[in-house]
C-alpha cells in the first residue's frame, strides 16, 4: 500500500514537474521568437560573387594605406581589428589629423545591413567602399590617383587578374569596390552566447543575461533592433543633448528626416563604445539609459539596466580570425 502510494506522489510530482517544464519552454519561446541567430555569412548579391581571390585581395587593399592622400591612412586606421573594428573615439580622425563629425560604426556584420552610414546614403558595401577613399576629411585621394598607385606595383596586378579573370584592365574603381566588400562580408561574428542560446543552448546566458533579453522585448527594444543584426535597418529621430547633426535630412532634404539616424546594430555593443552618431556615451549603462528615455519614454530601474547590460554583453560573437596581410 505504502509502495503504491509513494509511486503515485512520485508520478504526480513527475507530472507537475513536466507540466512546469512545459510552460517554461513556452514562456521562453514567446521571448526567443522574436529574435535569429546570426548566420555565418550575409546575402552575397548576385553582381559581386564571393570567392577567395576577391576576399584575399579585399583584404590587401582594406590594410592599404596608400591609397590615401598621405600614405599612412588606411580603412583599418578607423576599422582597427584590436578595437573591435572601430577605432573607440568619439569621431574618426583622417587626413592630415582632421576630426569628423561622426562616430566611426564597426564594420562587423555590414553585410547584414540594409545600407551603409548613420545616415544610409549608400545602399550597400560597393557603394560604402569608395566614399572614404576619395572623402577629403577621411583618406583623401582621387580614385584616378588611387588606381595608378596600385598599378606601379606587380603583385596587385597579380591579385586584380586572379580575382577578375577576363578583366582586360582588372585594376579599376569598380573591381576595388567590389574586392573590399567582399572581405568585409567576411567579417562576421557568430556563435555569440545569445546565438547559442537561441540554439538551444539553455546554459548559454547567465540568468541575468536571460532577464535582459525578456526586458529587451516586453520595454519594445526589439520594435527597432530585430532581425540577424538586431536592427530593422530604419531611421529615426534621435536628438543627443549639443549635436546639430541634421543626419538623414542631409540626404534625402525631407523634412521627416531631420535629425534621424540609422537603427545600429547591436551585435558586439559592448565592445564598439562610445555610443551614438557623434560618440559622446561611452559608458554602455548610460546609452542604454539614454535609449529607454529617448525611444521608449521611460528610466529603467536600477536592477533592469544591469540586466539590460549584460544582455548586451551576451551579444559579443566569436571575432573573425584575419591574419594582417604583408603588403607589397
Amino acid at each position: 500500500m505504502i509502495h503504491k502510494t509513494t509511486s503515485r506522489v512520485i508520478a504526480s510530482l513527475f507530472g507537475a514537474a513536466l507540466a512546469t517544464g512545459a510552460a517554461f519552454a513556452d514562456d521562453m519561446a514567446s521571448y526567443t521568437d522574436m529574435f535569429e541567430p546570426l548566420p555565418a555569412l550575409p546575402p552575397i548579391p548576385a553582381a559581386n560573387s564571393l570567392t577567395a581571390e576577391k576576399i584575399e585581395l579585399g583584404k590587401m587593399l582594406f590594410f592599404e594605406p596608400r591609397i590615401s592622400g598621405s600614405g599612412v591612412i588606411s580603412c583599418a586606421t578607423c576599422h582597427n581589428p584590436a578595437l573591435g573594428w572601430s577605432d573607440r573615439i568619439p569621431t574618426a580622425v583622417g587626413h592630415d589629423g582632421q576630426v569628423g563629425n561622426r562616430n566611426t560604426p564597426t564594420v562587423l556584420n555590414s553585410g547584414f545591413l540594409t545600407s551603409q552610414f548613420w545616415d544610409g546614403r549608400e545602399p550597400d558595401l560597393e557603394g560604402q567602399a569608395l566614399g572614404p577613399i576619395q572623402a577629403e576629411i577621411e583618406m583623401n585621394m582621387d580614385l584616378e590617383a588611387a588606381i595608378r598607385r596600385l598599378k606601379e606595383f606587380d603583385i596587385y596586378h597579380q591579385h586584380f587578374a586572379a580575382a577578375f579573370p577576363g578583366d582586360d584592365d582588372p585594376i579599376n574603381a569598380q573591381n576595388i569596390a567590389d574586392a573590399i566588400a567582399s572581405f568585409e562580408r567576411t567579417l562576421n561574428t557568430p556563435n555569440s552566447p545569445f546565438d547559442r542560446y537561441l540554439r538551444g543552448d539553455v546554459g548559454a546566458m547567465s540568468v541575468a543575461q536571460v532577464e535582459g533579453m525578456k526586458l529587451f522585448v516586453d520595454a519594445g527594444c526589439v520594435a527597432c533592433h530585430n532581425g540577424p543584426a538586431l536592427t530593422d535597418g530604419n531611421f529615426h529621430r534621435f536628438e543627443l543633448p549639443g549635436s546639430k547633426d541634421e543626419g538623414r535630412f542631409l540626404v534625402t532634404g525631407d523634412d521627416f528626416d531631420m535629425f534621424a539616424f540609422r537603427t545600429p546594430t547591436l551585435r558586439n555593443v559592448a565592445v564598439t563604445y562610445p555610443y551614438f552618431n557623434n560618440g559622446s556615451v561611452d559608458d554602455l549603462r548610460d546609452a542604454v539609459q539614454l535609449m529607454g528615455q529617448q525611444m521608449l519614454g521611460q528610466d529603467f530601474a536600477e536592477d533592469e539596466l544591469e540586466n539590460l547590460v549584460a544582455f548586451m554583453h551576451a551579444l559579443t560573437g566569436e571575432m573573425p580570425n584575419v591574419t594582417i596581410p604583408a603588403l607589397p
